[in-house]
């Protein structure tokens, strides 16, 4: 066990074993015990027939090739060399080291299982009930700048998805509160979030008084910082781009507020992460 590990056990309470309302009763999503752990799951993915788990520190030191096994026997493993941007390759371009640059897969046949990692973006799973193939994206704000989600939404649509069959779970990130951003990340995000090309031009200002009161962006007490939601920043895009709430499930635990559960870099700044996965149900 590490330093960084031991400290978090002892300041806070373990919700696996003394549970909180949190752990007990958190709507939408349910926790999965096996002889590995606990990993957590959508309900909205699950009840679709998608095998797929959101991993938590836990894990630690068991990657993907020995995770995808707790999910899905006999599945083939599919992960990208992460940059933070906005890239999204086919499942079969990313099969083994070297790991492609990217930080998103789409799967192009059955039995994949794609994985991305992350400690405070979201890592955002997306199953198509109709074809059964899927989708895993790693979110920061450069990757809802680079628009990666409606990237991974139109390969799946050129597959053959059609967007009412689509379901997207976002997972545990860093909270619009624990998350500060100087003042031109906020514009870059409220850039990427702006009304269609064919609607008349909204100024900045305006973008971003919107932003705020939908949540997305909040004020600081920093001058030229502001607070940024990073999930509702996400679900905002997919909304633009014609998905419903019912199709969304967002997680509301937060990486920087849950130490025994989750790697955060902006709590800890140490490099380490947990996994999130998701099998494709597509029959070739």
């Amino acid at each position: 066990m590490t330093t960084l590990e031991q400290a978090a056990e002892a300041d806070e309470p373990d919700p696996f074993n003394a549970p909180d309302t949190l752990f007990n009763q958190l709507q939408g999503w349910t926790w999965i015990g096996c002889y590995g752990g606990y990993y957590l799951q959508a309900d909205l993915l699950r009840e679709a027939g998608f095998e797929h788990g959101f991993f938590t520190r836990r894990w630690q030191g068991r990657g993907p090739d020995e995770l995808a096994g707790y999910l899905s026997a006999g599945v083939s493993v599919h992960r990208p060399q992460q940059i933070h941007g906005g890239t999204v390759l086919e499942a079969s371009q990313a099969d083994r080291p070297p790991w492609p640059q990217a930080d998103g897969l789409v799967s192009d046949r059955g039995g994949q299982s794609l994985w991305v990692c992350s400690a405070d973006c979201i890592p955002v799973l997306i199953a198509d009930q109709q074809t059964g193939h899927a989708a895993a994206c790693h979110v920061g704000w450069r990757g809802v700048v680079a628009r990666i989600l409606p990237k991974a939404l139109a390969r799946l649509q050129a597959g053959g998805a059609r967007q009412q069959d689509l379901l997207i779970a976002l997972g545990p990130a860093v909270s619009g509160i624990n998350y500060q951003v100087e003042f031109d990340v906020a514009e870059a995000v409220a850039q990427s979030l702006k009304a269609a090309v064919d609607t008349p031009t909204i100024e900045l200002e305006e973008r971003l008084a919107t932003l705020k009161e939908q949540g997305v962006l909040d004020e600081d007490t920093e001058p030229q910082r502001l607070r940024l939601d990073i999930r509702l920043a996400a679900i905002n895009q997919l909304q633009q781009v014609g998905l419903s709430v019912d199709q969304v499930n967002n997680c509301p635990l937060c990486t920087v507020a849950e130490p025994t559960l989750f790697y955060s870099w902006r709590r800890d700044q140490v490099k380490a992460v947990q996994w999130s996965g998701i099998v494709s149900q597509a029959e070739a």
